[in-house]
């Protein structure tokens, strides 16, 4: 069965830094595009940020120049660095697969808490 595990979530203050994790067990997945998402209570999944089986990444205004994406395909990992956090980034992270059109493979996702 295809997992996705996400990892590196926490509590951290304002203008501090995580870095999120997504393992996948699957080594067909270096083929893929990746992405995060995030979940805030109350709204909408929203995408944070992709990156392609080339390398390629996107992100969404409200976390550029903040948040780094990669990926190691020997390791079956990609990363999300997140920096300069503040209250609005706090939301449960979700790291997703799209094989072709749509995203869908999900991990479980990983709660981000920023105090401030």
């Amino acid at each position: 069965q295809v997992q996705l595990v996400e990892s590196g979530g926490g509590l951290v203050q304002a203008g501090g830094s995580l870095r999120l994790s997504c393992a996948t067990s699957e080594r067909t997945f270096v083929g893929y595009s990746m992405g995060w998402f995030r979940q805030a209570p109350e709204k909408q999944r929203e995408l944070v940020a992709t990156i392609t089986a080339f390398g390629t990444t996107y992100y969404a205004d409200f976390v550029k120049g903040r948040f780094t994406i990669s990926r190691d395909n020997a390791k079956k990992t990609m990363y999300l660095q997140m920096n300069s956090l503040n209250a609005e980034d706090t939301a449960v992270y979700y790291c997703a697969v799209r094989p072709g059109s749509t995203w869908d493979y999900w991990g479980q996702g990983t709660q981000v808490t920023v105090s401030s």
